[in-house]
């Protein structure tokens, strides 16, 4: 092999080995993600936050996650209620419409 084709061989090689360091950073920050995601609702289910590790154990690990999530009592205390009222109060019922045609229709003019 030539110098030339020598160097060009070491420039894709360079290129290959920074994109597979890339795309391995990029999936460990990924798998982090998604261990801090299921961790945050394991809390926030009442259950055990450590149990967000179980993702780590590609592909059964996110399945037993689901099944855990999916098939547990939570252990929530529900919020306290805002305050709006779902009807509006009860009060007097509307008045009745006015009777139509008045009283008084057609006008009767001075007769002659």
């Amino acid at each position: 092999m030539d110098p030339q084709q020598q160097q060009a061989f070491n420039q894709f090689a360079g290129l290959g080995a920074g994109v597979i360091l890339f795309a391995l950073l990029f999936g460990l920050a990924a798998i982090a993600f998604v261990v801090f995601l299921f961790w945050r609702i394991f809390t926030k289910a009442g259950l055990s936050g450590p149990l967000a590790l179980l993702t780590l154990l590609w592909p059964i690990g996110p399945l037993i996650n689901l099944c855990i999530l999916a098939f547990s009592d939570w252990k929530v205390v529900p919020t306290p209620y805002s305050g709006l009222t779902p009807y509006p109060p009860p009060g007097y019922p509307p008045a009745a419409p006015p009777s139509y045609p008045p009283s008084g229709y057609p006008p009767q003019g001075p007769t002659a």
